[in-house]
């Protein structure tokens, strides 16, 4: 039986873009033009995956999501604008429930949503196999998010590391795709400010969401958070997000480890590249030295590399499927029997902690 979709987007043009393009991928569609009235259709047409604009009259992309997870659950794919107040928004709306995002190519109303058409398929289909197991009432949510902030502020002054401390590790390297940015910032957030080695991420994501991501990350963290589109050296304690649609990876230049934005190589699928930062990690590292991380996210971008790094000394972490917004990622490196711990997302930060200590 084909899955259901309800578009709820209120430009005519989109909706039949929208339509079109899931009814040739085989998914059952229904339309709304805007929150309120998306709302009202979603107890009777009961859809597996809710696509959702961001801007709407009556009611608008945000409030609708948040009343969908409050009074009925379902999976959410935004349909956002690839700008920085789009970007903003999307992060808000991801921090609220929504399980991913796809960008709109030629802005708020798209005459080239082809573009996305692979994109929309596989993010609605993975959604489309989600079940969400609990809904957070948006009060608690942004309760959360203020006692977080709060806590961020008070945590500081604290330190967990002596400065003279010895790391067997030098980076960590994670590669993370759908369900990233939820995971990362609950791992990032949780870690101390004398955090002894650097993070670098590859989160596949559109270049003008990279550096808001970034930004947004570098005010929730203790640690420092950078979008990488510049040679930039890595130190202690900072995290560096690889820029979008392009490939980050780890070089050595007079006698300093730097992380690189480099063009996207096309023979992969995914950008920024997992399978390149982890390669170049272990070749500037020495693969003892790196400590590789496989989050959520579809696809196997990263598996082998990080397989290959701990056949040779790297140790693996892989999210476990009780957390994973898409098992696919952490999957592959666990089906390759290299994943020395699996973890569900609230526990890897305390792990990295102890494995750095």
């Amino acid at each position: 039986m084909a899955k259901k979709v309800l578009v709820i987007e209120d430009s005519a043009l989109m909706r039949k873009h929208l339509r079109r393009i899931l009814e040739e991928g085989g998914f059952e569609v229904e339309v709304a033009r805007n929150g309120q009235e998306g709302l009202d259709k979603i107890p009777e047409y009961n859809p597996d995956v809710v696509t959702l604009d961001i801007n709407m009259p009556v009611m608008d992309g945000i409030t609708c999501l948040s009343l969908i997870m409050n009074k009925c659950p379902k999976p959410v794919v935004m349909v956002s604008s690839l700008t920085e107040k789009g970007a903003l928004v999307t992060f808000e709306a991801l921090e609220l429930g929504a399980v991913d995002y796809v960008p709109k190519p030629g802005g708020t109303v798209s005459l080239n949503m082809d573009q996305s058409a692979e994109i929309l398929l596989s993010k609605v289909g993975a959604a489309a196999e989600m079940k969400i197991r609990s809904s957070t009432p948006l009060q608690s949510k942004l309760r959360v998010r203020r006692e977080r902030a709060e806590a961020s502020t008070n945590r500081k002054s604290v330190t967990m590391f002596s400065r003279r401390q010895n790391c067997q590790f030098h980076a960590i390297v994670m590669g993370v795709s759908t369900g990233g940015p939820g995971t990362l910032q609950e791992i990032l957030t949780a870690l101390p400010q004398d955090f002894p080695i650097p993070i670098i991420v590859a989160q596949h994501m559109p270049a003008r969401f990279t550096q808001v991501f970034a930004e947004r990350l570098n005010k929730m963290c203790n640690i420092n958070v950078t979008e990488v589109s510049s040679p930039t050296e890595l130190l202690p304690g900072s995290v560096y997000i690889g820029r979008g649609d392009a490939d980050i990876k780890v070089v050595s230049r007079s006698g300093k480890r730097l992380a690189i934005s480099a063009p996207a190589d096309e023979s992969h699928l995914w950008h920024p590249s997992v399978e390149h930062l982890v390669n170049s990690a272990v070749q500037i590292y020495g693969a003892s030295k790196v400590l590789c991380v496989q989050l959520t996210g579809m696809g196997h971008d990263g598996a082998q590399a990080m397989a290959d790094a701990k056949k040779n000394g790297a140790l693996t972490i892989a999210e476990s499927e009780e957390t994973a917004v898409v098992f696919g990622m952490p999957r592959e490196l666990i089906e390759l029997n290299a994943a020395d711990k699996i973890l569900p997302k609230y526990k890897i930060a305390d792990a990295l902690i102890n494995a750095v200590k």
